[in-house]
């Protein structure tokens, strides 16, 4: 999988630079952007990591960008920098799904733990959408018929009451049920429980 890469959007060079190097000191990805505008223009959402986003800039601003990527259905968690004025703006930055906002002046360490939960979340967040994927992948190989039995199978029907239901045979039941478990990898009916509430969620 792609190192993980902390994204640094701020039209202050100097900011930028002093935060590049304290991120760069703990051996993480760094590439920072002059405004917003360069950042969609530059960013590829399949690349992990983390957003750190000056909340008021020349241009677009970061809740602009926030509302852009939002559109753009871009999950990579963000973190705003504000000033003591922006806090209320933060907030509903963060209500609005921004991963957390840091006040300034900060603790340099303070946000580094930040950037890191920050990258973590966005990993379990991409593993989580991968597995859905591949849940959808393999539900979309199933058949209608073996759609249905799976259904009652997970609501916790035999598969009598799955042929009478049906209108089938326990023997033609029990080859659908079969065909399911195989075309969806379950080891147990357990499996395709947790499979089948994966995939509403």
């Amino acid at each position: 999988m792609n190192e993980p890469t902390v994204f640094i959007v701020d039209d202050d060079q100097a900011v930028a630079r002093s935060l590049r190097w304290l991120i760069e000191s703990v051996q993480l990805k760094v590439e920072t952007f002059a405004s917003a505008q360069a950042f969609l223009d530059g960013y590829a959402a399949a690349k992990p990591g983390c957003l750190v986003l000056d909340v008021r800039m020349p241009g677009m601003s970061g809740i602009e960008l926030q509302e852009r990527l939002t559109v753009q259905r871009i999950s990579v968690p963000i973190i705003f920098i504000t000033g003591h004025g922006d806090v209320q703006m933060a907030v509903r930055a963060v209500q609005a799904g921004a991963f957390d906002f840091i006040e300034k002046p900060f603790n340099d360490q303070d946000l580094l733990d930040r950037i890191q939960r920050a990258i973590s979340f966005d990993s379990e967040q991409r593993a989580r959408d991968s597995q859905r994927a591949r849940l959808s992948a393999l539900f979309a190989g199933l058949t209608t018929r073996e759609r249905e039995v799976m259904d009652l199978v997970v609501e916790g029907m035999s598969n009598k009451a799955v042929a009478n239901t049906l209108g089938l045979s326990a023997k033609t039941v029990e080859v659908h049920r079969a065909k399911v478990m195989e075309k969806m990898n379950a080891r147990s009916v357990s499996d395709l429980v947790k499979m089948s509430m994966l995939n509403k969620s």
